[in-house]
């Protein structure tokens, strides 16, 4: 496996038509039936895309200490599957058919203001869409969601199709960064909570090294950033996928004032993303089935080799930004 390859790099998994058939199939003939298409659907992953089954082996054998068999690697890609079938009535706002249990809702709770929202981050672990269970029963709540439309356009025309409101909650990611922390800001402002996955950067984009599963891994200091500049309260968010129709959704307080120092701004950077490295593998090393970095995450490149510039580049902004803010 190549140390060289982006994430980014790699094509949509399934692409146009795999997304198209689990939703005509899901919406249809209903879940049941759409979760027997998910064993060939599995085998088919497996066999047919090469890559995606290495970095599940090397992942679970990093997770698990031990090396992964086959039916444990199979597994791991039902589970990813189970997941997008089940964005399909998630979006459809059919939450009936699902047990979903909240935990640490008040510590979400607590932080929001009609005239200042939260920032949540979340990570590609478990399913970002059954979030917005937390909000059924609550309709004055407003979710943002950023979003690379340019990125994934079959789960972007997805979601726009089953369920336009959602899709007008969309940040688009693929737009300059100064864009996303504008509407960011103005959905902070409103009251709303501003969701964003914080795992993963993208081509040249700033990032801290952090101990992740017992390796070095790069995380993005953008979202931390933003966090700083807003002055917005961060709370980690997880949705976790146990298997059948039951998600724990994981709410945890991260940071109430989120401030980055002129001095020493480098040092408290990377003890902020190190701290949510910490939280990220604890949810993993929990469920390991419910990581879905498809990629080698341990080795991915960002910023052409210069990380370190980027960052400084990147710190330099935020306090000129934090100043006008």
């Amino acid at each position: 496996m190549s140390g060289k390859t982006h994430w980014s790099a790699r094509p949509e998994g399934g692409g146009w038509f795999a997304i198209w058939l689990i939703r005509t199939i899901g919406l249809r003939l209903g879940r049941p039936a759409a979760r027997a298409f998910l064993y060939p659907i599995t085998l088919y992953f497996y066999f047919r895309r090469p890559y995606e089954r290495r970095v599940s082996y090397a992942f679970l054998e990093r997770a698990l200490g031990r090396p992964a068999r086959m039916h444990e690697v199979l597994r791991h890609i039902h589970r990813f599957a189970s997941t997008i079938l089940d964005r399909v009535f998630l979006l459809a706002d059919r939450f009936a058919r699902f047990d979903v249990r909240i935990h640490g809702l008040e510590e979400l709770t607590s932080r929001m203001r009609p005239d200042r929202g939260v920032l949540l981050l979340g990570s590609h672990v478990g399913s970002f869409e059954v979030l917005r269970a937390a909000a059924i029963g609550r309709p004055e709540v407003k979710l943002r969601a950023v979003l690379d439309t340019q990125k994934t356009p079959a789960l972007t025309e997805l979601l726009h199709a089953i369920n336009p409101d959602v899709g007008r909650g969309v940040i688009d990611a693929s737009g300059s960064g100064a864009d996303v922390v504008l509407a960011l800001g103005e959905a902070i402002g409103e009251g709303a909570l501003a969701a964003l996955l914080a795992d993963r950067a993208r081509p040249h984009e700033a990032t801290v090294t952090a101990d992740f599963l017992g390796a070095p891994a790069p995380f993005p200091v953008a979202p931390f950033l933003i966090g700083s500049v807003l002055k917005a309260p961060i709370v980690l968010c997880f949705g976790m996928y146990r298997g059948g129709n039951r998600y724990d959704v994981y709410f945890e307080a991260f940071d109430d004032a989120p401030a980055l120092p002129r001095r020493g701004r480098d040092a408290a950077a990377q003890a902020m993303v190190q701290r949510y490295a910490a939280r990220l593998e604890h949810h993993v090393r929990g469920d390991p089935y419910n990581w879905f970095n498809w990629h080698d995450f341990w080795n991915s490149q960002s910023e052409d080799g210069a990380p370190a510039a980027a960052r400084r580049r990147a710190l330099a902004g935020a306090a000129v930004h934090g100043r006008a803010a």
